[in-house]
């Protein structure tokens, strides 16, 4: 039993904005940042692939984000995996 009902609106709330705060900045991220090489003008101009109608592909740049979220995850993978060794944590 809750003794303040609005405290769930509260939370849910708390937990609501910074998520989609999160989605946006993904998004975001995946949409602008790129890793420039010397030809990346060419490849995001040259259409490498035609679809029915109308759609277009290209071979753009890897996005930082995502590079960024690819070696996180191993560094957090790998750190998780040595404290569990060294701290001799009972899974």
């Amino acid at each position: 039993m809750r003794y303040f009902e609005v405290l769930g609106i509260q939370h849910f709330f708390m937990y609501l904005f910074p998520a989609i705060a999160t989605i946006a900045l993904f998004v975001i991220g995946l949409g602008f940042y790129h890793v420039y090489r010397k030809d990346s003008a060419e490849r995001e101009a040259r259409i490498i692939e035609r679809y029915p109608g109308g759609i277009e592909g290209r071979n753009a740049p890897f996005p930082i984000l995502a590079y960024l979220i690819i070696i996180g995850t191993i560094a957090w993978v790998l750190a998780y995996i040595l404290l569990i060794g060294f701290l001799r944590v009972k899974i």
